[in-house]
């Protein structure tokens, strides 16, 4: 309307008040497309048959009706198993064993029905959308598609989706469910003697696990060392082997340095050769009684006694790093030769005709240039020593022993006492808390790390 002919109305009514004002035409609250979905919300199936889509509609209804019908009864049981983890311990009448619940099995059942019914939900709420959708198009004169139609809608469009499907449903039960799981455990008190099952039950406790692991005297003594090496080891076997590597990589980059293809080939053998069979033999050389390299440095007089490599505390500490250099630096080496090969060598020039001596040119080209590449690798790096078993385990088994220590040794880092808390002495709970605490430390500074590193700002930049 022009303002003239609201200016004129406005006289109008002013002259005769029994002329009323026009109103604005008021939406309906409940437009079509918002039916069909609350329909689709009451239950699935309604929305699409609301929009004349009767095929889908029957398959959505029939789904509903099926979980409603037969699973509603096993829902509700997993729900209590979950909720309770049993109530009905095992027991013994005379010589028959009377069986309770498990309450291991009944958290994995309830977990398996709380993903499911997640997922359920999921499918809901694509139920309801794609109702809104159709209406939508239906009220911008777009006809909903026949049983046909849609068939081969989903054949043309949505045949990617059908293939990711499957692999939903393995992440969902085949990652979730275990990482779910062991997540829990920490809340629960299942150990060894008195709480595990079928004998007896396993009680939800809440943070008492992650208290005692702080606080009781035994637990934190050995957390706090076990978790102060795993920090020490994890910084020395990372730094180790990547500034060996960079010498190694430096040096047979020289121009000097003939039959590069072969020291590179020599160099690399240790990395090459399975892990296991390497860690045995070192484990045999650096035998305190029997060892060759004892005997070798007795007979060459540097040493009077034998030194004990695995024995001693400080000398398996030592023992591990070193070790670890030798299967560890070639890595590096290869990728910081390569590094080393991209960069311009006519940057080299312009520092020699500016008078920059060798250890200039390193300091100012090739380092910044090689961190910047390998920065990020060196991080996960970090993470990956961190939970470097098998290392440690095959060679020390984490000993020697340390009295004041529960269930672990000297050079026990975290997950090989992890190892020896589950499967040698059954304490799930303690396990699964440590576990947690893992993963929080590793994820704090790895994001943290990576932030820092010039490759992630430059490309946040340039996003």
């Amino acid at each position: 309307m022009s303002s003239l002919a609201r200016n004129s109305m406005s006289e109008v009514q002013q002259n005769d008040p029994t002329v009323t004002p026009l109103q604005p035409k008021k939406r309906p609250l409940l437009t079509r497309p918002r039916k069909a979905a609350l329909l689709s919300l009451l239950f699935m199936g309604l929305g699409q048959f609301y929009n004349r889509q009767f095929l889908k509609g029957s398959i959505f209804i029939a789904l509903e009706a099926y979980l409603l019908i037969f699973w509603t009864v096993p829902f509700q049981w997993a729900m209590w198993g979950l909720t309770t983890l049993g109530e009905t311990p095992q027991r013994r009448e005379g010589f028959e064993i009377i069986p309770g619940d498990h309450s291991i099995f009944l958290l994995i059942e309830g977990l398996l029905f709380f993903i499911s019914f997640l997922l359920f939900l999921w499918f809901y709420y694509l139920n309801i959308r794609d109702a809104y959708k159709v209406a939508v198009k239906s009220e911008q004169g777009i006809k909903p598609n026949n049983a046909k139609e849609m068939l081969k809608n989903i054949w043309e469009n949505g045949f990617p989706y059908l293939l990711l499907t499957p692999s939903v449903f393995f992440t969902a039960f085949l990652t979730m469910l275990p990482l779910l799981f062991g997540i829990l455990i920490a809340f629960t008190n299942y150990s060894a003697p008195n709480h595990i099952p079928p004998k007896n039950l396993v009680d939800w406790v809440g943070f008492d696990t992650f208290v005692k692991l702080f606080q009781m005297k035994t637990w934190s003594a050995t957390f706090y060392g076990v978790f102060s090496w795993t920090v020490i080891w994890a910084i020395l076997a990372t730094a180790t082997t990547f500034f060996l590597g960079l010498i190694f990589a430096v040096l047979l980059n020289q121009k000097e340095i003939r039959f590069k293809k072969f020291w590179r080939s020599i160099f690399i053998l240790p990395w090459a050769i399975p892990q296991f069979v390497s860690i045995l033999i070192m484990r045999n050389i650096f035998n305190g009684q029997f060892g060759p390299l004892n005997r070798y440095l007795m007979e060459l007089g540097i040493t009077d006694s034998f030194i004990p490599w695995l024995s001693d505390p400080l000398w398996a500490k030592v023992t591990l790093v070193i070790v670890n250099m030798w299967f560890g630096f070639p890595f590096w080496m290869v990728l910081m030769s390569g590094v080393m090969t991209n960069i311009d060598k006519e940057m080299y020039e312009a520092a020699e005709v500016d008078g920059a001596s060798s250890w200039q040119k390193f300091w100012k080209i090739t380092l910044p240039l090689v961190m910047f590449s390998t920065a990020p690798l060196a991080i996960m790096s970090f993470a990956t020593n961190f939970n470097n078993f098998n290392i440690i385990y095959l060679m020390t088994e984490g000993g020697p022993v340390n009295t004041n220590y529960a269930y672990a040794g000297s050079t026990d880092i975290l997950i090989s006492w992890i190892y020896k808390l589950t499967l040698d002495n059954s304490q799930f709970n303690i396990a699964s808390a440590v576990s947690i605490l893992i993963f929080i430390v590793i994820a704090i500074f790895s994001i943290w790390n990576f932030r820092r590193t010039r490759a992630f700002k430059e490309e946040d930049m340039m996003s």
